[in-house]
């Protein structure tokens, strides 16, 4: 599906302090169908408390998230979840007390998914009668993105799904991921693991010192001295001829 270049979802201009600690003073993100916007900064830097505070899940001290145009104030995770947007943490998405195959099965009738296409696609089938706490890292991964699949949102937003997998998750996340822009969603994804965001990223915004710098596609983001000089260091030779 071809993109546009109007953004479904943005979190406009959020501030956060948490007691003498200011984490964001003016942070910004958005998402547009057809495209992956990747949010990159260190470890602490508020990639997380962003996306947070932009769906209502932390209140924030200032900022707007905007909808299909639409200002919702305050921004309110159900509200966006029945807009069309998943929100996939970082982990606890999954129920610890239904089975896998029950989670699953909930998802297909809700949204007339075909469950036995998707079990088969993310090598489920034989993990169906299992709890989370049963399953490993990369299983569970591959169930939470089952999820997003069966409910086909209009906007992904993935908080670092690439964290602690190997390398054969992380080549599925990342198929999965562009496969929803591919079908015309919006999607953001966050992360420390630069290879993989980049190798799948439209867009890059990179926060630093409470706030997000826009620095447009791969190519440019890699071009960019402080960016490379701060954040990058030593990979961005190797990032800058792998994207060459």
């Amino acid at each position: 599906m071809t993109s546009t270049s109007t953004p479904i979802l943005t979190l406009d201009s959020f501030g956060k302090s948490f007691g003498d600690r200011t984490v964001l003073h003016s942070a910004s993100l958005w998402a547009t169908p057809g495209r992956i916007t990747v949010l990159l900064g260190r470890n602490g830097s508020g990639k997380s408390t962003l996306i947070k505070l932009g769906l209502g899940l932390v209140p924030a001290d200032h900022g707007t998230t905007r909808w299909a145009g639409d200002v919702l104030s305050p921004p309110r995770l159900h509200d966006l979840g029945r807009r069309g947007l998943f929100f996939l943490p970082d982990r606890g998405l999954l129920s610890r007390r239904l089975r896998l195959g029950e989670q699953l099965a909930f998802y297909a009738e809700a949204f007339a998914s075909d469950q036995a296409a998707v079990v088969e696609e993310f090598r489920l089938t034989n993990l169906l009668d299992l709890h989370t706490g049963e399953l490993s890292g990369g299983e569970t991964r591959r169930s939470e993105l089952a999820l997003v699949r069966l409910r086909s949102p209009l906007c992904l937003v993935a908080d670092e799904p690439f964290t602690e997998l190997g390398p054969i998750d992380r080549t599925v996340i990342a198929d999965e991921l562009k496969g929803h822009a591919r079908r015309g969603a919006a999607v953001i994804a966050t992360g420390h693991e630069v290879e993989d965001l980049l190798g799948i990223a439209d867009e890059v915004v990179w926060m630093v010192a409470g706030t997000t710098h826009i620095l447009g596609g791969v190519r440019a983001a890699l071009e960019h001295d402080q960016f490379r000089r701060e954040y990058l260091g030593p990979k961005a030779g190797s990032l800058g001829r792998a994207h060459a």
